[in-house]
């Protein structure tokens, strides 16, 4: 059976995080895989009753599992999360947020895709948490298309399931606690043409607490990412130069005694050009 951790960030969401583990917990529930899976839920350094919240549920929850840490913000905490869920042996991982937006109902129709695809993400096409959180979905599109040249449906939705295997590997190409990780994954799944489907998801509103990102937030973040991604964009276009140069360096004979094809890999591009002179492709 697979073994799935939903892995959920949380920071000063006292009035959220026990409906939000009431709602997710029959979900892990569900596809508990003998017993192995489970809810994650890591505290960024609250500065409010979550983590305690927490600890008094953990009592009467057997698969949850409940970290506080110190704040280093969503994205770093996300990263966290993932990297103990692999540690732990999680063979899928999802990632939802802790501040009741997204809906458990909708989560089957994504396990169900499991099989097909590196990840299942959520499209937001109908949302209901205000112009600003819109706003800044479209400006980060619009900045993806920019830097990295590729298109993205939804970069930062809350809501996708993941191959363990697949994150563990892509996950070596972000910066240790990256703020925007999740939208530096679903670039760096596209760009790599992992195999990737966006499914339609509800997006309710904030359904208690207070929205941490205010307009003045918004603008930092942007600049920043637009400093980071240049960068980041320039690392992620060395990987596949180096893997197109080794692709280059193959070379393909055919094998007159056996009839067969036989492949191999020439020493340097030297002798990849001089292959190629020689008639061979």
């Amino acid at each position: 059976m697979d073994k799935l951790y939903i892995v959920i960030p949380a920071y000063n969401e006292e009035e959220n995080i026990h409906k939000v583990i009431d709602e997710w917990y029959p979900i892990v529930e569900a596809h508990q895989a003998d017993g192995e899976s489970r809810i994650l839920v890591i505290d960024d350094g609250s500065k409010d009753k979550t983590y305690s919240i927490l600890c008094e549920m953990r009592k009467s929850r057997p698969l949850l599992i409940a970290i506080s840490k110190q704040n280093e913000g969503h994205g770093a905490t996300l990263l966290y999360g993932y990297q103990y869920a692999i540690e732990h042996g999680a063979d899928y991982i999802f990632q939802t947020d802790s501040d009741g937006q997204t809906r458990p109902e909708e989560f089957q129709g994504f396990w169900d895709m499991r099989k097909d695809y590196d990840m299942v993400i959520g499209h937001r096409n109908k949302r209901q948490d205000g112009w600003p959180r819109i706003l800044v979905t479209k400006t980060l599109k619009a900045i993806i298309a920019v830097c990295f040249g590729v298109k993205v449906k939804d970069a930062n939705t809350p809501f996708r399931l993941m191959r363990a295997d697949v994150l563990k590997e892509e996950m070596q190409y972000i910066p240790k606690g990256f703020h925007l990780s999740n939208v530096l994954i679903a670039v760096i799944y596209e760009k790599k043409n992992r195999d990737v489907l966006y499914l339609p998801i509800t997006f309710r509103p904030r359904q208690g607490g207070v929205n941490s990102i205010n307009m003045k937030r918004i603008w930092g973040i942007g600049i920043r990412a637009v400093k980071e991604f240049a960068a980041l964009n320039k690392t992620l276009e060395g990987i596949d130069n180096d893997r197109e140069r080794k692709k280059d360096l193959e070379y393909r004979d055919f094998d007159h005694s056996n009839n067969n094809i036989c492949y191999g890999i020439l020493e340097n591009e030297q002798s990849a050009d001089l292959y190629r002179k020689n008639g061979y492709q």
